[in-house]
């Protein structure tokens, strides 16, 4: 009896003593569980030191395994009360369906830019359901020791850009231009959309693409499948067989000089070989195309659970995701994942702030097949374009063809390409 009254009282007091603390849980979920530590030592005691009252726990899935996890928490109404959100469609669908909210009103919002909201805003872009975090930028890595040791210097057109391939090649010792074509989806997303913006004139050729002004197989788009072609006596030995992880160790171990890339790589090459002397330059200018365009992508934003029972407390912290100091901390603690508010930042690694300050002197667009036009399934244009594109640097497609095989597949399904 004596036993039980007293584990009573220990029961009340320990229910007394939560009650006084008062937190609120906030729970969220995203695809980044490479992100864990950031969250945890960096991200979550900044805001717990202004907000003792909320309690965040970060809750990672496995990227490929993400959608399919959050569809079915959604639905069972388990999932967090903030929701990682990728670009364009997948986040739109789920907004449809009425499972995150509109966050118009929410503070901070005001200060992106439209550019910014559009991979989480409705087609009219009058309505933006995600707070952005974070965007990526393609470019150039490169090794500068082996650069200083045959004397090469950084190209800014595509004429030094050969120029620099050949000098790398003729030596023998490394491999020019590290990418490889198994995965498919390097040849589109670093090689493509990397230098293909500038030919298509940025956000006029991507808005031409979607309104049907502008075909994959006339004019820039098709002027990027030749300059892509032109990368091919370039690459490794057995690129066909390379893999993405396999391209990555080529380059960390110092076996090739140039290494087309998405600033994401920053971070990974730092953890892979601190001592790797890496150098970035920007996507090369082409004879008739002196203004550079820059490819600065949306990656990641964060909503709101339209079935959380905390979202007072989850706009709080949306909120702060929506300042200078939350993107700062972000930026900085993954370099190469780049702020998406207006302002400038300071950013440590001195790798990501030379492709962050791109954004200054460049105009900049994002990805072609993003918004909208991938929305069919079979065919599906992002994947048209991974296909399209190995088979361009593989040589079984001659850049006409490629171009040709995209076009018709996305004029088989969306409309305002078929009046063309």
């Amino acid at each position: 009896m004596k036993k039980a009254f007293w584990l009573g009282l220990l029961l009340l007091a320990g229910f007394g003593m939560d009650r006084a603390e008062g937190k609120v849980q906030l729970i969220i979920e995203s695809w980044r569980n490479d992100d864990l530590k950031v969250w945890r030592d960096t991200i979550i005691p900044a805001f717990t030191k202004k907000h003792p009252d909320i309690e965040i726990v970060f809750s990672p899935t496995a990227p490929t395994e993400y959608n399919a996890v959050l569809d079915a928490k959604l639905k069972a109404g388990t999932a967090g009360d903030l929701i990682a959100c990728r670009p364009f469609d997948k986040s739109l669908d789920i907004f449809n369906a009425g499972q995150i909210v509109a966050l118009n009103d929410l503070p901070g919002m005001e200060n992106f830019s439209k550019f910014a909201l559009a991979a989480w805003s409705t087609d009219d872009g009058k309505t933006s359901f995600a707070v952005p975090m974070a965007s990526v930028i393609h470019g150039f890595l490169y090794n500068k020791a082996i650069f200083k040791q045959l004397g090469l210097t950084v190209p800014k057109t595509e004429k030094e850009f050969l120029a620099v391939l050949d000098k790398i090649k003729a030596n023998g010792k490394y491999i020019p231009l590290v990418i490889g074509t198994k995965d498919q989806w390097e040849s589109a997303t670093m090689g493509y959309q990397n230098i293909g913006p500038t030919l298509w004139e940025g956000e006029t050729g991507r808005k031409g693409l979607i309104d049907g002004t502008a075909q994959y197989n006339k004019g820039g788009f098709l002027a990027a499948f030749e300059a892509l072609a032109k990368w091919r006596p370039y690459l490794a030995p057995g690129y066909q067989a390379l893999a993405y992880p396999d391209s990555q160790n080529l380059f960390v171990q110092g076996r090739g000089a140039i290494y087309p890339a998405g600033s994401w790589d920053i971070g990974v090459f730092r953890q892979m070989n601190p001592k790797l002397d890496l150098g970035a330059f920007k996507p090369y200018s082409f004879d008739d195309k002196s203004q550079i365009v820059v490819n600065d992508h949306p990656d990641i934003a964060l909503g709101l659970n339209a079935a959380s029972k905390n979202k007072e407390a989850a706009r709080t912290f949306l909120a702060w995701v929506a300042t200078p100091e939350f993107e700062q901390l972000y930026a900085n603690a993954l370099p190469g994942f780049f702020p998406l508010l207006k302002g400038d930042y300071t950013l440590s690694d001195p790798v990501a702030q030379e492709f962050a300050s791109w954004r200054k002197d460049n105009p900049t667009s994002f990805r072609s097949s993003y918004q909208i036009l991938s929305r069919n399934a079979n065919p599906n244009n992002e994947n048209d374009l991974w296909n399209a594109c190995a088979q361009v640097l593989n040589g079984t497609m001659t850049p006409q063809q490629a171009a040709d095989f995209v076009q018709k597949n996305l004029a088989s399904w969306y409309k305002p390409q078929q009046a063309r």
